[in-house]
């Protein structure tokens, strides 16, 4: 039976509600909404493989007077994106005192060559992609492992290569670190985030 995870933003107002299928790799659907830089709705479409590497993620974003799309999709020749827009996002964020985003997507998808992941920025869903395929419920404690993902940035949908490291600290504990930033991840047995510090909190039904 599908499953649904519900987590609540703790780093500004948020949350975000997934439906999915983890029986052979994943299939997944969710939306993500929160008010910072800028309020916004994000609905995304992710397909993971058997072997937990991802294949397609979708995600469209949207605001007042804006909307922006991109597709990821990887295949043998590497990975393909493609993106959309309507409106003017980067007048949305000037407005509101903050940074233009940018284009969506990336000029160059042959950085992403290395990427098996992906990171769409404030889920915590994307966060269990490399725990599974790199089966750290069952890995040996304080040993890290560095990896590539494909990181979706939000609203604009900026797409960029990230170096991760993720280290198992024993069951249900993961360490996640990308530059000078580190957080302990307290996932459940099947390596969905129950607690992000500073970032998310599952709310599981009662």
């Amino acid at each position: 039976m599908p499953k649904s995870l519900f987590w609540t933003r703790t780093d500004t107002a948020g949350s975000e509600h997934v439906v999915l299928d983890d029986r052979q790799g994943l299939t997944a659907q969710g939306v993500a909404l929160a008010v910072d830089p800028i309020p916004y709705t994000c609905r995304y479409q992710l397909t993971v493989g058997a072997d937990w590497s991802t294949s397609r993620l979708e995600v469209t974003a949207e605001g007042a007077g804006w909307s922006r799309s991109v597709r990821l999709e990887r295949g043998g020749d590497g990975w393909r994106v493609r993106t959309g827009e309507e409106g003017d996002l980067d007048a949305a964020l000037r407005a509101a005192g903050h940074p233009p985003a940018g284009l969506p997507g990336t000029d160059d998808p042959d950085r992403l060559a290395e990427a098996l992941d992906v990171d769409l920025g404030g889920s915590p869903l994307t966060n269990t992609l490399p725990v599974r395929r790199l089966n750290l419920g069952r890995a040996p404690a304080d040993q890290p492992r560095t990896i590539t993902a494909a990181w979706v940035l939000l609203p604009g949908l900026a797409v960029l290569p990230a170096q991760q490291v993720y280290t198992s600290l024993g069951p249900g504990r993961v360490r996640y670190a990308s530059d000078s930033f580190t957080a302990d991840l307290d996932v459940d047995p099947e390596g969905f985030v129950v607690r992000y510090p500073g970032l998310a909190e599952r709310i599981d039904p009662r």
